[in-house]
């Protein structure tokens, strides 16, 4: 698995722990999507479970670490939803917790690895938290969630909680551009901050289907801007991955209420600043805020009313929209 440079700072701080006898057998590892929270964690387990450690690194020699390089350690455990569903049930932390009480099968620690804990209903996390009151010996948790405030409270009080943050804007864009040499130092920049500095997550983006897509997307809101016909984004935005969409497209409206208040050197979006114009002109301060929040209404139900209509929701949303559009002096 690829190491990045961003994770050396935690990854230190996490095996001092460790050395001076301060780690804790339970991490809550709170990381967004793109930051590198696998490898993280990876990298973290192999020393763990490395039988002969070379000061802050696994040795890569020993039988631990060919089991981990293999991805066939039997001590070490990754909990995910069965095949089919969302979420991890009561039955598979109960199971996983009888294997952890026997012996270690490879003579040293055992691992536990949850890629994210809002997966595990209410039942299965408490099943977990009477494992992590008492965790069998030499044993390790390592829980990744995107929000803590989806995680049960008392099974969050048993963990010491780490954020991995995002590198600096100035690591992440140097990485990118060792990856994307071809690419504009503004594309990688405006993929970077879509991103929320998330370098893994930009990379992603800019995956040439990607990246085309989205200004694809912007040159049918700019003519639909000229026409003053939003519904013609509708066959754009009627899709599976209608979320992004919509994600790029309130990313544009604000960065048009940006302008409106004269912060346009704040805006997310630089490769597109025609576009955010073409926005902050189309409506007045009040309404393009009016605006956003309707997208951002549009969009929670979208993401949490089962069975919703999305073709109906998004026509109404884009004839209310093209209502509210208009020529609006600039300010």
């Amino acid at each position: 698995m690829s190491w990045y440079p961003w994770l050396n700072h935690g990854y230190r701080q996490l095996v001092e722990a460790h050395q001076q006898g301060r780690g804790h057998h339970a991490i809550l590892l709170h990381a967004h999507e793109g930051t590198g929270a696998d490898a993280f964690v990876y990298g973290l387990s192999r020393w763990l479970m490395c039988q002969d450690r070379q000061g802050m690194k696994s040795c890569g020699k020993c039988h631990g670490c060919h089991l981990m390089l293999a991805e066939t350690h039997s001590d070490w455990h990754v909990l995910v939803p069965e095949k089919g569903k969302n979420t991890i049930g009561v039955d598979s932390v109960r199971q996983l917790s009888e294997k952890l009480y026997e012996y270690s099968q490879q003579g040293g620690a055992k691992i536990v690895w949850v890629p994210s804990t809002e997966s595990l209903t209410d039942a299965a996390s408490n099943a977990l938290l009477k494992t992590l009151e008492e965790p069998p010996q030499n044993t390790y948790f390592l829980l990744r969630c995107l929000n803590p405030v989806n995680v049960l409270a008392t099974l969050r009080s048993r963990c010491f909680y780490y954020f991995l943050s995002a590198p600096e804007i100035s690591v992440g864009l140097y990485w990118l551009r060792n990856q994307f040499p071809a690419i504009s130092t503004l594309d990688i920049q405006t993929a970077l901050k879509l991103s929320q500095g998330a370098p893994l997550a930009a990379k992603q983006l800019l995956q040439t289907e990607k990246w085309q897509q989205r200004n694809a997307f912007c040159q049918a809101i700019e003519q639909a801007l000229s026409k003053c016909d939003t519904l013609s984004l509708l066959p754009l935005l009627n899709r599976d991955d209608v979320q992004q969409s919509l994600f790029w497209l309130i990313s544009l409206l604000s960065d048009a209420a940006k302008w409106r208040h004269h912060a346009k050197n704040y805006c997310v979006n630089q490769d597109q600043l025609v576009l955010v114009h073409r926005l902050a002109l189309s409506q007045s301060a009040e309404a393009l805020l009016r605006t956003i929040d309707d997208w951002m209404h549009c969009r929670h139900q979208l993401l949490s009313v089962v069975g919703i209509n999305r073709e109906l929701l998004l026509t109404e949303q884009l004839l209310n929209w093209e209502k509210n559009l208009g020529p609006v002096s600039n300010q």
